[in-house]
């Protein structure tokens, strides 16, 4: 009987002992080869950076100017490089990103897009229509109106029944308060389409704010007239009393006359259309530190008169109720001579400016109360004042 040699099969011990003798000489061959850096992937701390960076895996397109990556800036080349497209290609190029960034309400960058389109040498004067309409529409949703309507209007002249075109710049025209263009725009639109309901709507709106302008013109136009007018009447009356003014230029610039006192700044000497000139006035009370007004005060009323108004009731000041018009004295003072005056209370006001030491200043008459024979009285009166230098 021949011997037949056969393998004897591995026990499950065996099979272990070997996979860990293998394990052990895998590990010692690594171990033995030599140990350097991995340089040409991503870094560990910055992948997800450069990986923003790829075409394949951007989510948003970059920005102009901003630097590129080494295979951006490849494709890029391979689509704007013009050694390798023709000028229209290049514009279509552009005008493909104009859309895409209008898509994505990126319009800056959109107009940025189409004027770069525009600047090759396309001659078909339909496909450069699009390009400005486009560019409108771009400067449009960014409120550039005035610049929405040139481009519109320059896209009509490249193609004069562009009617997209035709309706914005009429919109641009209505934002622009430019009312006779807008309403003839929309009437060309409505030409072409007698029942366009939104160019009825922007018809009759535009025409009624014209309107109104036009009114709210008028209106204010009188109102300078009259102005002109009253201030002319003003001035003469005031010639014709000789009042006197501590401002040389008073009765030639309105702006001497305007009161500087807050109460009383919207209130300049009128006459009003009987010639009665009516004053802003100030009343002060040494006493009390503290002033009244009186905004519009008639010429026809005499002192005493406008006291007893003024102390109909009784001022919240005078605790002790000693102001009564019959128990006060009113000045006023002379500042350019530095004396003070007693008012006669029975005299109206226009008689009191005419007498010789009354000078108005700032546009307003300024007149002193104090009680009679009080000592506030005589402090007032005691006082020492300084004659004013007028500049010549």
């Amino acid at each position: 009987m021949s011997e037949e040699t056969s393998k004897k099969p591995m026990t499950d011990e065996e099979r272990l002992q070997l996979a860990a003798k293998l394990d052990k000489e895998l590990d010692q061959f690594i171990n033995s080869r030599e140990k350097r850096s991995y340089t040409d992937g991503w870094p560990e701390d910055r992948w997800e950076e450069e990986m923003a960076k790829h075409p394949f895996f951007m989510t948003k397109a970059p920005e102009p100017g901003e630097e590129l990556s080494p295979l951006m800036k490849g494709l890029q080349q391979l689509k704007y490089d013009p050694e390798e497209n023709t000028a229209q290609e290049l514009a279509e190029a552009y005008k493909e990103d104009g859309k895409w960034h209008m898509q994505n309400k990126q319009f800056r960058l959109a107009v940025w897009s189409y004027t770069e389109a525009l600047k090759f040498n396309v001659t078909e004067a339909e496909y450069k229509s699009v390009l400005y309409n486009n560019r409108s529409a771009a400067h449009f949703f960014i409120k550039n109106y005035r610049s929405s309507l040139l481009d519109a209007q320059k896209a009509l002249e490249l193609k004069p029944d562009y009617e997209k075109a035709r309706w914005r710049a009429a919109q641009c025209a209505d934002h622009l308060n430019r009312y006779d263009l807008c309403v003839e725009l929309c009437d060309q639109v409505l030409k072409a389409e007698p029942t366009n309901a939104q160019a009825l709507e922007l018809r009759k709106k535009v025409i009624a704010r014209k309107t109104l302008k036009e009114r709210d013109e008028r209106k204010a136009e009188q109102a300078k007239r009259r102005k002109v007018e009253q201030f002319a009447r003003t001035v003469e009356q005031l010639k014709q009393r000789g009042v006197k003014f501590e401002e040389k230029d008073a009765l030639t610039n309105e702006a001497r006359l305007k009161p500087r006192l807050a109460p009383l700044e919207d209130f300049i000497v009128t006459a009003d259309s009987n010639g009665v000139l009516h004053w802003p006035t100030v009343f002060c009370y040494p006493q009390f530190l503290s002033t009244d007004f009186q905004q519009q005060l008639s010429e026809e009323l005499t002192m005493e008169e406008v006291l007893l108004n003024m102390f109909a009731e009784p001022m919240e000041l005078d605790e002790d109720g000693q102001y009564a018009a019959h128990t006060v004295n009113v000045y006023y003072e002379n500042r350019i001579s530095a004396v003070v005056r007693k008012v006669d209370l029975k005299m109206k006001i226009k008689d009191i400016l005419k007498e010789k030491t009354f000078y108005v200043y700032e546009g307003t008459l300024t007149f002193y109360i104090l009680v009679k024979g009080s000592p506030y009285e005589a402090l007032y009166l005691g006082e020492t004042r300084t004659p004013l230098k007028l500049n010549k």
